[in-house]
């Protein structure tokens, strides 16, 4: 059987690599440690079709290290030791070139199986290269996490994905053969979703979908093959990240129908129980916060049970918890207020603490007025004694904003009797 597209012009040197500049531009950290030849172990996190594989194996053959490979769907404890002892016998500690071993979808493995791996890592037998589309702070355990350094792999640019279309047209010894003319390509794009693998699945399969050797490729003529084509749901990437966007926008808009609907799409596709809890408890925080503070307990309250519980009974607290929070009201003002923050902070760099906040645990601090003039709250009515906890610089910034709900309302006339008009609450 003919290799799909995606794997026929997978590049094989740095210099043909596609994108993450920030790590593999001249510039790059991991162009510094590959040209070095400095290879620590690493976890590549990012979107489905972003490169990881091919990365993990240009590292490897531009450094000249064997290769091994695993993938987390079926490889167990016992994989993982033969592929370890194989690396002891064809380097490991008698040299610098000590083996790679890629593992792909690095968060499937269990505490175990990732256990398993610590010793090799720790004793320099292998390089551990893992992939993952999760959050490694979630899905690696910290033993190993702390022994491996993390690079995120950002979604392909629109011109990231055009320049891969235009090395397949003019590499591919397929399409070469061919008359393909690029009318429109925001459809390949729009539908892509900045994952590299789907654009060229999809290019290829509009390719072979068309008769004759001049080939027009039009949003239409995609859009109409695509809809016959399309699985209902692909936890591995293809509407992984579509579907789960769908579910979280159905509950920001406070709609429990969408809610439900997307997230059986999910539960029916087989999705981790844990990825949809966690995505909850995202939200709860993010687009409910201090508008109903209880959503947050909820969600996470979720996450725990459905952890220890797993299908089918979780489907009922998913359920239960997705209604919830798409009928609390709503608030963004945390997530602003920090990002706003944020902002604030790499426009003005570290700005002095004031001194009448600073901590002063030794004779001299205080000499130097360290803490002086700081007024305790709980030594004033109402626990309250107006004064300033901003840098100078940007004293007075307003950084918080309440939302338009009740119990925000409610913080808005806390705030307006504590400081009056000073921050314009």
């Amino acid at each position: 059987m003919e290799a799909p597209l995606a794997e026929r012009i997978r590049p094989q040197k740095l210099e043909d690599y596609i994108s993450q500049s920030h790590l593999v531009g001249p510039n790059g950290s991991l162009t510094q440690q590959i040209s070095k030849g400095i290879i620590p172990s690493l976890i590549f996190w990012g979107p489905p079709g972003t490169g990881k594989t091919t990365l993990a194996q240009i590292i490897a053959q531009e450094s000249k290290r064997p290769f091994y490979i695993l993938s987390a769907i079926n490889s167990g404890v016992k994989d993982i030791r033969d592929v370890i002892e194989k690396a002891k016998q064809s380097g490991g500690l008698f040299t610098a070139k000590n083996p790679i071993l890629f593992i792909d979808e690095i968060h499937r493995f269990s505490k175990s199986q990732q256990d398993s791996l610590l010793a090799a890592v720790e004793k320099g037998w292998i390089t551990l290269i893992g992939a993952t589309t999760e959050n490694p702070s979630f899905e690696v355990i910290p033993a190993l996490l702390s022994r491996c350094q993390v690079y995120i792999l950002n979604a392909f640019t629109k011109s990231d994905l055009e320049a891969l279309l235009q090395r397949a047209m003019k590499t591919d010894t397929e399409l070469i053969t061919k008359n393909i003319i690029l009318k429109e390509t925001e459809a390949l794009l729009r539908l892509s979703g900045g994952d590299g693998r789907k654009l060229l699945n999809i290019f290829e399969l509009v390719v072979n979908a068309t008769a004759g050797n001049e080939i027009i490729i039009t949003n239409d003529r995609v859009f109409e093959l695509v809809q016959k084509n399309t699985v209902l749901y692909d936890k591995t990437g293809e509407q992984h990240y579509d579907i789960v966007s769908a579910f979280i926008k159905s509950i920001r808009g406070s709609d429990p129908n969408g809610a439900v609907y997307w997230l059986a799409r999910m539960i029916e596709g087989g999705e981790d129980v844990k990825f949809i809890a966690r995505r909850m408890l995202i939200l709860s925080s993010e687009d409910i916060g201090n508008a109903n503070p209880t959503a947050f307990i909820m969600a996470n309250n979720t996450f725990q049970a459905v952890s220890t519980i797993g299908y089918p009974e979780s489907r009922i607290i998913l359920s239960q918890c997705a209604i919830y929070l798409a009928t609390s009201p709503k608030s963004n003002a945390s997530y602003m207020a920090i990002g706003n923050a944020q902002q604030l902070v790499k426009q003005t760099g570290d700005l002095p603490v004031p001194i009448h906040l600073r901590n002063a645990p030794t004779k001299l601090m205080k000499e130097l007025g360290y803490g002086e003039d700081y007024k305790y709250s709980h030594d004033y009515a109402n626990n309250f004694a107006e004064q300033e906890f901003l840098p100078d610089a940007i004293k007075e910034t307003v950084l918080y904003n309440p939302g338009q709900n009740s119990r925000e309302n409610s913080n808005r006339e806390f705030l307006k009797n504590r400081w009056k008009d000073k921050y314009g609450y």
